[in-house]
């Protein structure tokens, strides 16, 4: 009799449980990132009556008789399902699509979670605001002038300095494309006057010196009547200026010398590709490889030297590829289209925005137009991560049962990819839930209706000495 007591004692307490955990989830229903909880029971101790029997020759087998003497709970599992996701045009709010947890750091110890409402502090730290935690990650380390992302190294603290100025790019090369006509100077009828004038076609774009001051590159490109594939070029910076600004073209490596001629002729194939340039001293680039002419200009707001010369400024005038038409000069019997298409100088800038893409690479944005890699958010990935620990503040930290943090960046070794302005909702399913707690107030009821009804045959008993 007492152990239908204590087996219905087992059910109501771990029906509480159960309980418990259902009520946790729906409290939770809301909370970014939370992943639910689920409870498991299983049967618990049995007291064996009799014993199994095998089968004789002239009797069969018998089976044991056991009494079970309540439940228990077999399992708190952490359901690691995806949730929804909920946009919210914030950039620094991440959600992973996937596999993987963002890392967190308070000092040196490590929390991983999958909650992505993060934002800047007032020293740029990437933070969780609700508590501080620093978002680690990689910062971008220069090397030979280029940003590089060294995703090798230990995870370090992410800083986003917004407002930090990006210094002065001296434009270093010029690059040309399109087409110059072959029919030139016969000009259209709808040809630009802006471009087209007394039979020669101009071009201009910004260069910069090193400074960051704005100068115009003009360069003027006139058909050689009696030379078939051959045109000339003037170069000139700063043409419309009241002092005109010194400018040569040359070749060699160093910058042309004060005084010499700024113009060269490019030379054209048969078949419309470029085929070298030849400045005024008669030097010739082209034949194979790269068609280029250096130019240097005077830098009139620049401190004179010793001597009084005023400082040089030298950048590459590229015009293509020998036997290219991608991202070259031509020569077909099309209007005239050539223009500089690029030039990697700028003025100094101040960074005012940032962005995050699915591999976690921050690109800050700068008021000068220019981009550069800051740093990319890591991930981290656990052979069991059911295994985890909850910590509070929708953290998780490593147990026993995980395994160690895996930690690389997204998309690689399984984990999933990052989506920025977003973030990934509780994966409770309310109706669910719902439907778990009646079921769990069912067996509330029974065992309780156990309980009463084993007491009543108790009181039965009691009274047969009447």
């Amino acid at each position: 009799m007492m152990r239908s007591l204590f087996s219905g004692v087992s059910g109501l307490q771990n029906h509480q449980t159960r309980m418990d955990v259902v009520g946790n989830n729906i409290a939770n229903i809301n909370t970014t990132g939370f992943k639910k909880g689920r409870v498991n029971f299983q049967d618990m101790l049995y007291q064996q009556l009799q014993g199994a029997a095998r089968p004789t020759e002239t009797l069969g087998g018998v089976n044991p008789k056991e009494v079970g003497l309540g439940m228990s709970i077999a399992s708190i599992d952490t359901i690691h399902t995806q949730g929804s996701f909920q946009t919210t045009g914030v950039s620094s709010d991440l959600a992973i699509s996937g596999t993987g947890f963002f890392i967190l750091k308070e000092g040196d110890k490590a929390f991983y979670t999958r909650a992505g409402a993060f934002g800047l502090d007032n020293q740029g730290t990437l933070v969780n605001p609700a508590n501080g935690m620093r978002v680690q990650g990689w910062m971008a380390r220069e090397l030979d002038g280029v940003q590089v992302l060294d995703v090798s190294r230990d995870v370090e603290d992410l800083v986003i300095p917004l407002g930090s100025k990006d210094p002065a790019r001296a434009t270093t090369a010029v690059n040309f494309a399109c087409n110059l006509d072959k029919r030139f100077p016969e000009i259209p009828e709808d040809a630009s006057a802006l471009q087209v004038r007394q039979g020669t076609w101009s071009t201009t774009i910004k260069v910069y010196d090193s400074f960051g001051d704005e100068h115009i590159l003009q360069v003027e490109f006139s058909k050689i009547l009696d030379t078939p594939n051959s045109w000339n070029a003037a170069v000139v910076v700063d043409p419309e200026a009241e002092v005109p600004t010194n400018t040569a073209v040359g070749l060699g490596e160093d910058a042309p010398a004060a005084g010499e001629a700024a113009a060269f002729v490019v030379n054209f194939s048969n078949d419309g590709t470029i085929l070298s340039a030849v400045d005024g001293a008669g030097n010739l680039s082209g034949g194979e490889g790269t068609v280029i002419m250096n130019v240097a200009y005077d830098v009139q707001t620049a401190t004179p030297g010793d001597d009084g010369a005023l400082v040089r400024q030298e950048f590459a005038l590229n015009l293509g590829a020998v036997g290219g038409f991608t991202n070259a000069l031509t020569q077909y019997a099309e209007e005239s289209s050539s223009k500089a298409v690029t030039q990697d100088g700028y003025g100094m800038g101040y960074l005012e925005n940032f962005k995050i893409d699915q591999s976690g690479v921050i690109t800050g944005v700068y008021s000068n137009g220019t981009s550069r890699s800051l740093g990319q958010v890591a991930l981290a990935s656990f052979a069991n991560q059911g295994g985890l620990e909850k910590n509070g503040d929708n953290t998780y930290v490593v147990s026993n049962n995980s395994g160690p943090a895996n930690i690389g960046p997204s998309s690689v070794a399984g984990k999933g990819k990052i989506i920025a302005g977003t973030l990934e909702m509780s994966n409770v399913d309310m109706a669910e839930q719902f439907t778990d707690m009646i079921v769990t107030q069912r067996g509330f009821q029974a065992n309780s209706r156990t309980i009463q009804t084993a007491d009543q045959l108790l009181q039965e008993l009691l009274t047969l000495k009447r």
